[in-house]
């Protein structure tokens, strides 16, 4: 990387600590500082959906497995995009009128008290040991890209990230998530449009990679692939619509808000897929031997992205990318940092500890608490950077589906099966982490080789394959007939928690009506206003580093990605000029 490489990383770096400096002002309780008040706009909380649900993992271990085995690594994406139009049609305006500032009171409505805490202590370790997969995948990239230990990336980037969320709370966590996407995006298509002409164009890619990394008949060929596919579908189903990230739409306005921002969320997914992982299938065939140019790695595949953003970027536009990817792992830790906060305090602390305390106390609580959990986080990343003989690709999806599905599953049928007793919230969780350890223990790749049969041995990555697959399947299922089981006892349930799920199930089917429901005024026109002003003069900056020395095509790609900075800024910027004059 250049010097003006870096300089665009540390103008993004102070740019990021302006927006939270900029929205503590939004901040005046504990409501504002952990669900913005319930006053985001579809379009920027649709974004932080987007960039919650995304992280540097997806250009290191998700870029390996695409670098190593293809277009398989595109289902959990496409997964994604359509777990986020079931939000919107049924999840998101649901998670909306739950009516609650975080996950887990809506736990407590459903499931009750002891749920409420069984969730609580469950949900928030799994948080940071997810967390912390992000930010080793961060520092995995930020080491390739600037040759550093990867320990010490994980320090900085993580102490960086734990600063915007201590200081802008949730108004931050969602503003900057929102100006990262319209980084993130343009960078990323750049990127592949470089990387396909690298490799020839578009025909000549489409000839070099369609034995190989397009080769769509290895879903017949590749043992236990077509089998992945659909756990997979299924788990990015129960990841996107549970109780736990209800957090992504509690803090819009209104039912419609919820509706529109998963659209939106649904759509970036969609148009993602292609530009986040051409480029490593590219380089597949452009750079075959990674290890020579990243010896320190231990998944030298996991560096793919940057390898051939490396051998095509104009001068200064690596900065824009690693500005972008750190936005992607940013997004996602101080998201679950802020969230985590307010599990704790409003969940635990306040309830529990502090009945009586007051809003100065809470937030101030909530600002600690936000500094222990990041600097929590940071070990644990740094701990996953000594582990020798797991890759991110398998670390990451292996703890979603045996470790984080099986506390996911009760919350997601806890909102479809409505009418069961409250302990069939905790009691679901001690059977799904039972079944996910017999499932492991006993149904490995080994079981399945002598109960199926293979075509000619397996590879890592159908091991991967069914291992994943079948985890999804048997903890899923173990929670579906627990709950059907529970609701022949409903009838037995006492008259208070009877009366608590009612409740819950009232809300769920009752529209939120912003103007109806919230006392403080709305901030639709101050938000815009300052969206689009602070996007105005970074995507001006952006259009000015055109004049850094390159060649024409390297010019005007500086000029795309800061015009759609700037073009979304002046929309917003007029949106909250006309609305006044509109009234």
């Amino acid at each position: 990387m250049t010097h003006y490489d870096h300089a665009v990383l540390a103008f993004y770096f102070v740019f990021m600590l302006v927006i939270s400096w900029v929205f503590r002002r939004f901040i005046t309780n504990v409501s504002d500082y952990f669900r913005s008040g319930g006053q985001v706009l579809w379009w920027m909380a649709g974004g932080s959906a987007f960039m919650v649900s995304f992280s540097a993992w997806t250009f290191t271990g998700a870029a390996s497995r695409a670098y190593g085995d293809g277009w398989p690594i595109m289902v959990l994406y496409l997964a994604n995009a359509v777990g986020f139009f079931l939000n919107a049609a049924y999840f998101g305006p649901k998670m909306r009128q739950m009516r609650v500032v975080t996950s887990m009171e809506a736990v407590r409505q459903r499931f009750g008290r002891a749920s409420e805490q069984t969730f609580t202590w469950i949900t928030m370790p799994l948080q940071m040991l997810t967390a912390g997969i992000w930010l080793y995948g961060l520092g995995v990239f930020f080491s390739a890209a600037f040759d550093i230990d990867v320990g010490l990336t994980i320090v900085v980037t993580g102490i960086s990230v734990l600063l915007i969320s201590l200081v802008g709370g949730s108004w931050a966590v969602v503003a900057s998530d929102f100006i990262q996407v319209l980084i993130l995006m343009p960078v990323t298509i750049v990127a592949t449009f470089l990387a396909v002409a690298h490799i020839g164009g578009w025909t000549e890619m489409v000839a070099k990679l369609s034995a190989t990394s397009l080769n769509l008949s290895k879903a017949f060929t590749d043992d236990f692939l077509l089998f992945w596919c659909a756990a997979i579908f299924f788990k990015q189903f129960l990841s996107t619509n549970n109780m736990n990230d209800a957090s992504r739409y509690l803090c819009v306005k209104d039912s419609a808000h919820a509706r529109k921002a998963a659209i939106l969320g649904g759509v970036l997914f969609l148009g993602g897929i292609l530009i986040w992982f051409l480029p490593p299938m590219i380089a597949s065939v452009t750079h075959p031997d990674l290890s020579v140019a990243f010896p320190n790695l231990k998944e030298p595949g996991e560096a793919s992205f940057f390898a051939i953003a490396q051998s095509t970027f104009p001068v200064g536009m690596m900065g824009l990318l690693v500005s972008g990817i750190f936005a992607a792992t940013m997004s996602s830790m101080d998201s679950g940092l802020n969230k985590n906060a307010g599990v704790f305090i409003k969940n635990f602390y306040q309830p529990i500890l502090r009945p009586a305390a007051p809003e100065a106390e809470l937030l101030k609580a909530g600002k600690i608490t936000t500094v222990v959990l990041g600097l929590t986080v940071i070990m644990i990343a740094h701990f996953y950077s000594t582990l020798k003989n797991l890759t991110l690709f398998e670390l990451m999806v292996k703890f979603q589906v045996l470790v984080s599905l099986p506390y996911v599953v009760p919350l997601v049928l806890g909102m479809l099966i409505k009418r069961t007793p409250g302990w069939t919230g905790w009691s679901a969780v001690v059977v799904c982490f039972g079944v996910s350890y017999l499932t492991d223990r006993f149904l490995d790749i080994g079981w399945a080789v002598s109960t199926f049969g293979v075509s000619d041995g397996t590879t890592n990555w159908e091991r991967q394959n069914w291992e994943q697959g079948i985890g999804v399947f048997t903890i899923s299922a173990a929670g579906l007939v627990w709950f059907l089981l529970a609701r022949l006892f409903y009838r037995h349930e006492s008259p208070a928690q009877k009366a608590s799920i009612e409740q819950f199930c009232h809300n769920l089917a009752t529209p939120v009506v912003y103007t109806r429901e919230e006392t403080a005024a709305a901030t639709d026109d101050k938000q815009s206003w300052l969206i689009g002003w602070l996007c105005l003069p970074y995507g001006a900056a952006v259009m000015l580093m055109a004049f850094i020395p390159n060649p024409l095509f390297g010019r005007l790609a500086f000029v795309f990605c800061g015009s759609v900075v700037m073009l979304i800024g002046g929309l917003l910027v007029k949106q909250a000029r006309a609305k006044p004059a509109a009234s």
